[in-house]
């Protein structure tokens, strides 16, 4: 068996993976970085982009009801399903590419296919084609990525690591083109996850990997979980018109935000037309024939739902391939792989970042792990990573967005805490442009910003210069110096 040598070898071609090699590569190392189907992950095939592809269609399709109140008529608009897919499906491409490129002209060496750490300084390389060749490297970094997570009373399908098709989603190529990625090695195990597989009765119980794939635009979908996937994919069904359910185990939708945010939230969503079933226990989930029936108990009455399919959105988990972390004696949980603050695991020159690592799943953490590991150990060491200054985003509409603490995760520390507020309805430009409700709440202890939460239109884009500040440690007078344009949305930042 053939050997290669590099000072890196990264598995997994996510954000994470990707900007570790990408870091390393640019600073001199020569790097290798393993991914098993295509380039980008959870985050361009499953996650980010394509959610946020539909979830454009679906707001530039709802937001044509507002243009009559500025006086346009957009007379009788309607929507192509098919067309949803395909933007979506090529901004898959866009990304995956982005990532490719991105890797080759930092100058790192890539593979697809398998790889499989044999032990500290060697990876075994199985391409596709069955071709095998030891790697070796004095660093290891693994970035295995995060699967779907669901309850045990759901029977859906897990693939073993090492056959999990990275691009699932590839199956509805633009029009006149071939598929962009090849049949997954598990094929027929797929099946059971497309719900439109010709000569198979469609499958009900989908997660969200599923649902993208859906070729046709469902009537009527039962969502269990609302917590961040569970609202965004409730936004987008609702605003081209199916009916949506929301059930929700504890007392709130996105329970681990601001409630302040929940509560504006659960208003809008129940204005689409969503309804939401809060402080609903599930105990089961069957499928039909011609759709699901979801039975539960909610403040000790029995609940029974029906639609046309369920949507599980119970929140992802690390993927981790144990009999590998065994053999190694790596430590890690069912919360995942644990490591220090330098991303490094127990055992000295292997190392892992992203959602392998448990924690907050955002795919900026993920690269900001990788850059700032692969910074230290071939650069100065000047890239830092900081988690209490991880921003987070629901794409819902209206948007939350959120970075360090909430007000009742800074009371339950005991500080004394200070609250300031701006709301959008003193702000003539969300006024202007029909932004609709919206708040910013800051938390401040001993004048230094704790956490800061964005509710409404344009808070993805406004918690970035939150972030910063959190990163930066700005305290209640520098944020009070602030000079901000007027007139902007960027207003409800000013204190």
């Amino acid at each position: 068996m053939s050997r290669e040598s590099f000072d890196l070898i990264v598995i997994g071609g996510g954000p994470g993976g990707h900007a570790a090699a990408e870091e390393a590569a640019r600073l001199g190392a020569r790097t290798c970085i393993i991914e098993e189907h295509a380039w980008g992950g959870t985050c361009t095939h499953r996650g980010c982009i394509p959610t946020k592809a539909l979830l454009t269609c679906s707001r530039r399709y709802a937001d044509l009801k507002k243009l009559k109140r500025l006086g346009i008529n957009p007379g009788d608009a309607g929507f192509d399903y098919a067309a949803f897919q395909r933007h979506r499906e090529q901004m898959i491409r866009v990304s995956a590419l982005g990532v490719e490129k991105s890797l080759k002209e930092a100058g790192a060496v890539m593979k697809i296919g398998n790889g499989r750490i044999l032990s500290p300084g060697q990876v075994c390389y199985t391409s596709g084609a069955g071709a095998g060749e030891v790697l070796e490297a004095s660093h290891l970094v693994i970035a295995w990525g995060a699967e779907p997570s669901w309850p045990s009373f759901v029977d859906l399908p897990r693939p073993p690591l090492g056959t999990y098709p990275q691009a699932m989603s590839h199956v509805l190529p633009a029009a006149g083109s071939a598929p962009a990625a090849p049949e997954s090695p598990w094929a027929d195990d797929e099946k059971k996850y497309a719900p439109d597989s010709a000569g198979l009765r469609p499958r009900r119980l989908l997660t969200s990997d599923a649902f993208l794939r859906l070729a046709t635009m469902p009537q009527s979908v039962v969502i269990l979980g609302g917590s961040v996937i569970g609202v965004e994919f409730a936004t987008f069904l609702a605003e081209v018109g199916a009916k949506v359910e929301i059930v929700e185990m504890l007392p709130n939708i996105i329970p681990y935000e601001e409630e302040d945010a929940a509560v504006l939230l659960a208003k809008e969503l129940q204005r689409m037309g969503i309804k939401l079933h809060t402080s609903l226990s599930v105990n089961s989930l069957e499928e039909k024939a011609e759709g699901v029936v979801m039975a539960g108990e909610q403040h000790g009455k029995g609940v029974a739902l029906e639609a046309e399919y369920a949507l599980v959105c119970t929140g992802r988990r690390p993927r981790l391939d144990e009999r590998s972390l065994r053999e190694l004696g790596i430590e890690h949980n069912r919360r995942g792989i644990t490591v220090n603050d330098r991303q490094e695991t127990n055992v000295t020159g292997i190392y892992a970042v992203g959602d392998v690592t448990g924690g907050i799943m955002l795919a900026h953490r993920a690269r900001q792990q990788g850059r700032a590991l692969a910074n230290r150990l071939f650069g100065d060491g000047t890239v830092a990573y900081r988690e209490e200054a991880v921003p987070s985003v629901i794409y819902s509409h209206p948007p939350v967005a959120r970075v360090g603490l909430t007000e009742r995760q800074a009371r339950e520390k005991g500080w004394d805490i200070e609250i300031r507020r701006t709301d959008y309805g003193a702000n003539i430009m969300a006024r202007t442009e029909l932004a609709g409700q919206g708040f910013a709440k800051f938390i401040f202890h001993d004048g230094r910003l704790l956490g800061a939460t964005i509710a409404g239109e344009g808070a993805p884009e406004l918690i970035a210069a939150l972030a910063l500040a959190m990163t930066a440690g700005a305290d209640l007078k520098t944020l009070q110096a602030w000079i901000i344009p007027h007139p902007t949305l960027s207003e409800v930042l000013r204190l």
